[in-house]
Order: C-alpha cells, then sequence, then structure tokens
C-alpha cells in the first residue's frame, strides 16, 4: 500500500520530498502529498520507506490502507 501524508501534521519541512527514490513527493498548498501511483514504499531501494524516516512528526507518513499494495515488477 503506498503511503499518505497526514496533511493536519505535515509542518512543510521538505524532508521528505528530496529523500523520496520515486519523486512521488511534491509540495500542495503548504504541505507534502504523495502520489500514490509512484509510491512504491521503497521496495527494492530501502529498508525502510523514507518518508517516515526522515519525517519529524511522527505518524505523519502513513500507510494508505485505501490502496491496494505496491507489486514490483515480476
Amino acid at each position: 500500500m503506498p503511503f499518505k501524508i497526514i496533511s493536519s501534521q505535515c509542518t512543510g519541512c521538505s524532508a521528505c520530498e528530496t529523500e523520496c527514490p520515486n519523486v512521488a513527493i511534491f509540495e500542495k498548498g503548504g504541505t507534502f502529498v504523495i502520489n500514490p501511483k509512484k509510491c512504491t514504499e521503497c521496495i527494492g531501494h530501502f529498508e525502510e520507506p523514507q518518508c517516515v524516516a526522515v519525517c519529524p512528526v511522527d505518524k505523519t507518513c502513513v500507510v494508505d490502507t485505501s490502496l491496494p499494495r505496491y507489486q514490483p515488477p515480476a
């Protein structure tokens, strides 16, 4: 499942944007959002999603359970 950013908790620090290996994070209206079509949960890049690892506010980058889990190409 791709990650999403809880906008009400996002401080707009931009730490996550530069760490995303898929360029899935962008600024919108003073906070950051994750494009679910580009989010691969950092599978194949890192052991832990980088948005989660660098976000200074706990539980701001969370799994979006409304969308299906990322499936890497076979």
